[in-house]
């Protein structure tokens, strides 16, 4: 895997990191976490460097959320393509 240093921006801050992943995607994922990190900081302050562990943590539990709406949601499909494929079952046998 090819790995090379990028330089990403998150609240203000300059972050170098090495990466094997496209630069632009990395760059499109730090200005998620830089909105999240204005998002949590009070309008016209600095963020602190917590703030971007904070939008990390607020990333993380939205991510769970997402998840579970779609678990919930491939079940509810399940179980609804199991009551139509028993009733499309019961109407073939008669």
């Amino acid at each position: 895997m090819d790995t090379r240093p990028v330089q990403l921006r998150i609240g203000g801050q300059s972050y170098k990191v090495v990466s094997s992943a496209d630069e632009e995607e990395l760059q499109r994922l730090a200005g998620a976490v830089s909105a999240k990190v204005a998002e949590l900081t009070p309008s016209g302050k600095t963020a602190p460097p917590q703030a971007v562990l904070l939008a990390a943590i607020a990333l993380a539990h939205e991510l769970e959320q997402e998840r579970a709406r779609r678990l919930a949601v491939e079940g509810r499909t399940r179980d609804m393509l199991r009551r139509v494929l028993v009733r499309l079952d019961d109407a073939l046998e008669e």
